[in-house]
């Protein structure tokens, strides 16, 4: 999208006079980009009822060119679109998605099937609802989700794609809660570049204490038997600056569910060891076992990290002070805490991407002034990358080079400052990533990797 409105002079050049408030290189999704939400429960396919190309678009950017994560088996090629045309903006769609409903269900195999509107039928009034009820009427496991491209980005469409499947397949229930069981809403799937592996890691770093965890996606989730018991958790846990809030909140309601709400995802020893003491303490379970895993973790954490400290008392003089993060606030959030306090590197400035709700903002720039005991820093929220690079070429990095943690779109201007560039964040186009985490205490020492090998391979 273009960050230049054109319009004619008085001269009638055409030349470019004003800012428009279109984006420039966005990072993130329109609503229908939640049925990667969908297809990251093992054995759920996406049923696209949108426009031609809506689906391939979505897809492509926020699974390919970002990390090259793939479909998997519901999702890229694999997703049923009914791609309607002029007809059915004049006439309705509503029989064009029940032939495609009826033939999904011959072709496709599947343990549930999610329907997810685009703009065109969200805009004419298709009554999704009364199609797609006919097929659950029928015993059919099959749910739908108004997400068309006005309603907000995939952010907004995920908890969307969540509540239609709890309130339209999981269903209603009225009996006790199973102590030690723990729903788990954190990263948003494929819009989180390494969701993946950092979901593996937090399903691991929370067994380890005793528990037992609904993962609820990728290719640890149990797929929708894991979702069927939602219901019967003790507990949800919301670990996020914000996404995943609106879910526990409405779990609350349906079920009488608490939650525990960790905004910032652990990166290292320090944070992690903070997050799972707090999670047990929510959940009361055994103090002495969990301790026992936080004791083992921590020795060989450190252990690695004795290791790393001969390259870094050798090599300090000439790597980066300051840092920046570009980038949703998950991971924005998570970084920042981690190079601060275990790295010593200084925040020179934070832009969050995503455009959270405006409700939540004050919450998340409250983290930011307690990044560490004796560290404070602001938190910008911006959306557009003209405005984001000009922002950063004005700061203040000192007389070393930067380092900036971003995306694809921070290349160029990496070179540009002389500084190092580790892509984090959607797009991210320069990184093949298949199982890779940057959480807990194996992921923080991975991430230590990769920040000091893009260093030292840039200045050979």
């Amino acid at each position: 999208m273009s960050n230049i409105e054109l319009k004619c002079d008085d001269k009638g050049t055409g030349k470019a006079v004003g800012k428009s408030n279109s984006i420039e290189q966005i990072r993130y999704g329109c609503a229908l980009g939640a049925m990667h939400t969908a297809f990251a429960i093992p054995r759920v396919i996406p049923i696209a009822h949108c426009g031609p190309g809506c689906v391939d678009k979505q897809t492509a950017n926020i699974a390919f060119y970002n990390g090259f994560q793939g479909g998997g088996y519901g999702g890229g090629s694999v997703v049923p679109s009914s791609n309607i045309y002029e007809k059915e903006v004049v006439f309705g769609g509503e029989d064009r998605l029940r032939e495609l409903i009826e033939a999904t269900f011959k072709i496709m195999d599947a343990d549930l099937f999610v329907v997810m509107t685009g703009c065109i039928p969200d805009t004419v009034g298709d009554d999704v609802g009364s199609v797609v009820g006919e097929f659950q009427a029928k015993g059919l496991p099959i749910v739908y989700a108004e997400t068309g491209g006005f309603k907000g980005n995939n952010f907004t469409g995920h908890e969307l794609v969540t509540e239609a499947i709890i309130d339209q397949y999981v269903g209603d229930y009225n009996g006790p809660l199973e102590k030690g069981v723990v729903n788990v809403w954190s990263l948003l799937p494929f819009h989180n570049t390494f969701w993946r592996g950092d979901l593996v890691e937090i399903k691991r770093l929370l067994e380890g204490v005793g528990l037992k965890v609904n993962i609820l996606f990728g290719h640890e989730s149990l797929g929708v038997s894991e979702w069927k018991n939602i219901k019967k958790a003790q507990f949800n846990l919301v670990l996020s600056p914000w996404l995943g809030l609106k879910t526990a909140e409405h779990l609350k309601e349906k079920y009488g569910q608490p939650y525990l709400h960790i905004p910032t995802i652990p990166i290292g020893a320090k944070e992690t060891s903070s997050f799972l003491r707090k999670v047990v303490d929510f959940a009361g379970i055994d103090k002495d076992k969990a301790e026992k895993f936080i004791e083992n973790e921590e020795k060989k954490y450190y252990e690695y990290l004795e290791d790393f400290s001969d390259f870094y008392a050798e090599y300090w003089w000439g790597l980066p002070a300051k840092f920046s993060v570009i980038g949703d606030s998950a991971y924005n959030l998570a970084l920042t805490k981690f190079l601060v306090n275990q790295l010593g590197l200084i925040p020179a400035r934070q832009i969050i991407t995503e455009n959270p709700p405006e409700k939540y903002r004050e919450a998340i720039k409250n983290e930011y002034r307690h990044i560490a005991e004796d560290v404070s820093t602001d938190v910008e929220f911006e959306e557009d990358s003209y405005v984001i690079h000009e922002k950063i070429r004005n700061t203040d990095f000192g007389h070393k080079p930067p380092i900036i943690f971003g995306t694809t779109w921070e290349r160029d201007l990496a070179k540009e400052l002389k500084g190092f560039i580790v892509e984090v964040g959607f797009p991210a186009s320069y990184e093949v990533v298949l199982s890779k985490s940057y959480i807990g205490y194996k992921g923080a020492l991975t991430l230590i990797e990769k920040i000091y090998t893009t260093i030292v391979s840039a200045s050979a």
